[in-house]
């Protein structure tokens, strides 16, 4: 199935890279189909689905999260208005009071502290106010990107999970299985299929992940997203790893059989950027 290529849409700021998630969408989507014309009924095609289902879910909470929260801002607008008006009042007041009212020792000392300590207190009170605000804003978003990205480190693991007992050893014929020993009924091209689509997955979830951060320039946030791609690029690592034993353990005159890691269709740069070579000896199918 063909793919269109992506298109370079300007952002608010005028740059032309923007990573789009109706892009990451559809090529989760269009995986899934692929998954499940391979290995209908797996797990791996369900867990595709789950992702797919997450993906979407990501989409929709990236624009809240991006959204200003309205009355929080028209709060702290009040406040800071409310600020200035005050001071512009206490200023205001202090020139208008003639010189000889002080003088003639009209306002007593008691009267002038109480009013510098009333003035005071509220502009202490109305800037903690503002900066709570402010403050109240990011951190509300900042709870809803770090649970969802919290939700995508635990995708990450169950993908490893699938992959876990995929051992490019297990099809050989000199392998010698235990009465406990995982059931493998995989080709090496099928296996090869597996492990590709799970490193895939991986690399989909790095994107999504990237989704909450796009406009929300939250450092804690920031340092989630980081690690949850860090965390399928060295688990898509493990997963090349295998692939690689399984290409060079596999015969030269069973390389009809075995096909190379496909290419990830993706109408966005979504593929791994630290994934090693390929090998293209092997016939390139999905």
């Amino acid at each position: 199935m063909q793919i269109p290529e992506p298109s370079a849409v300007p952002n608010s700021d005028g740059c032309s890279l923007q990573l789009r998630d109706d892009f990451i969408v559809e090529t989760i989507a269009k995986l899934q189909q692929r998954i499940s014309e391979r290995f209908p009924d797996s797990g791996l095609c369900s867990l595709c689905g789950d992702l797919l289902q997450v993906a979407r879910q990501a989409s929709q909470r990236s624009q809240i999260i991006d959204r200003p929260i309205l009355w929080i801002r028209v709060a702290g607008y009040t406040m800071a208005v409310s600020l200035v008006i005050l001071l512009l009042w206490v200023l205001a007041t202090w020139v208008r009071l003639p010189t000889q009212d002080i003088t003639e020792q009209r306002i007593s000392l008691s009267l002038f502290l109480a009013t510098i300590e009333t003035v005071s207190n509220e502009v202490i009170l109305l800037g903690a106010g503002i900066y709570f605000l402010i403050s109240l804003e990011t951190r509300i978003k900042r709870k809803r990107a770090l649970s969802a990205v919290h939700e995508l480190r635990s995708l990450c693991h169950i993908i490893d999970m699938h992959q876990l007992t995929k051992d490019p050893e297990r099809i050989l014929a000199g392998w010698k299985s235990t009465t406990n020993s995982p059931r493998q009924h995989m080709t090496p091209l099928e296996l090869n299929r597996y492990l590709d689509y799970c490193s895939e997955m991986l690399s989909l979830t790095g994107k999504i992940a990237a989704l909450y951060v796009r406009r929300f320039d939250d450092s804690a946030s920031v340092a989630a997203v980081s690690e949850v791609e860090q965390l399928s690029t060295g688990l898509s690592r493990k997963i090349w790893q295998k692939i690689i034993i399984l290409n060079q353990s596999v015969p030269p005159g069973e390389h009809r059989h075995l096909s190379p890691p496909s290419d990830l269709t993706s109408p966005g740069d979504t593929t791994s950027q630290n994934a090693p070579p390929r090998n293209h000896d092997a016939l390139n199918t999905d």
